[in-house]
Order: structure tokens, then C-alpha cells, then sequence
């Protein structure tokens, strides 16, 4: 599967990247990408939500009335639930969301993601370049050059890139990251997947295991 190969400018540069059958051209497998974008999100999450219960409410622990004869329910305690500023009935509590993927079925998502964004052909490919100094202008350029300034894009580095990183940290439409970093979520959540060249060798070599 061969993609041109466009410059800083969004021009063809007249070269053509081929990209790996076994990486963007596979039979996608959706329940793969469905479990990794979920660990992803799970991870995201915190977990630290909690609310008070019966035994962690200040309050008396005599009994509020007789248990018989008064017509209504029997009632132990006035921090139960059922009365207000009583302790919340099976709150939440802290816990940990996140839970365990083999490495062979993440890197099958991955390998799924980018196959069905180079089959709705929203993968580019661009020849590296970087910035003299951080300026989001000059990366907006860059957005504006290729026509996905009003796009989420990803734009996927070979290597660390330390302007082209803090260039993009204002735009809030697009995210930069290297080839090490590249996720099924972020895949997913892109409209348009741009590839820089040196990144290519990395991601095939780490995807074709």
C-alpha cells in the first residue's frame, strides 16, 4: 500500500511511502480495539470517589424510638440511611479500574486501528521536519498547509521532537506524540492520522512481533 509522501507545505514531494500489509492493511478485529480503547479510558479514571456510610457518620448511637407501637418502621439509629444526614446506602468507594490486556491482542487493536484509518484513507504521510524554536503559529501553519486545522488530528512523531512538541501544546485539536506512545484511543480518536517518515520504521517494527 503505497501513500505520497507531502512536505511542510502540504505538497507532494513526488515520493511514495509504502506502508505494511501486516500492519495497515489486516482485517480489523473491532473487539480488540473495543477492549483496549476500554482499558485506555479505564486507566484514565482515578478511582478515588467515596462517600461516607453508616459507621462514618458523627452522630448518637441511641435508639430514636420504641421498637413497637408507634405505627411506622422500626428505627435503630439516626445515622441510617433512610433519614437525611444519616450515611449513604452502598456508596461508592475507592477502588482501582484498571485491568489486564496481553500485549499479542493490544498490538492486534493497534494494527486494527490503523488499518481501518488507511481504509477510510484518513492516514498521511509526511517527511520529518522540525521548528528553530516552539511557536504554535508555526505548527497552525503546518495544521493549515495540510487542510486539518479544523480537524482532530495525530501526528505521529519518529522520535522526541522538542519544539514540534511545545508548538502543539496550545492547539487544542491536534496531539503530537512518537511512535512509542502511539495508542488504539489515540488512533481512534483522530479524524486524520498523520505519519512523519521516520516514525513509519518504528511503528511497523514494533506492530509486525
Amino acid at each position: 500500500m503505497k501513500v505520497a509522501v507531502l512536505d511542510i507545505n502540504g505538497k507532494d514531494t513526488g515520493r511514495q511511502a509504502e506502508l505494511s500489509k501486516d500492519v495497515f492493511a489486516i482485517e480489523p478485529n473491532n473487539h480488540a480495539v473495543y477492549l483496549d480503547v476500554k482499558q485506555y479510558l479505564a486507566n484514565q479514571r482515578q478511582g478515588t470517589h467515596k462517600a461516607k456510610e453508616r459507621a462514618e457518620i458523627a452522630g448518637s448511637t441511641r435508639k430514636i424510638k420504641k421498637q413497637k407501637g408507634t405505627g411506622t418502621a422500626r428505627a435503630g439509629s439516626i445515622k441510617s440511611g433512610v433519614f437525611k444526614g444519616g450515611g449513604r446506602m452502598f456508596g461508592p468507594r475507592p477502588r482501582n479500574y484498571s485491568f489486564k490486556l496481553n500485549k499479542s491482542l493490544k498490538r492486534l487493536a493497534r494494527k486494527s486501528a490503523l488499518s481501518i484509518k488507511a481504509n477510510d484513507k484518513s492516514i498521511m504521510v509526511m517527511e520529518d521536519f522540525s521548528f528553530e524554536a516552539p511557536k504554535t503559529k508555526n505548527f497552525v501553519n503546518v495544521l493549515k498547509a495540510l487542510e486539518v486545522e479544523n480537524k482532530k488530528s495525530l501526528i505521529v512523531l519518529g522520535g522526541s521532537n522538542n519544539n514540534v512538541y511545545l508548538s502543539s501544546r496550545n492547539f487544542k485539536g491536534s496531539e503530537v506524540v512518537t511512535a512509542s506512545e502511539l495508542s488504539t484511543y489515540k488512533i481512534m480518536n483522530a479524524n486524520k492520522v498523520i505519519l512523519i517518515e521516520s516514525a513509519l520504521e518504528g511503528i511497523e517494527s514494533n506492530l509486525s512481533k
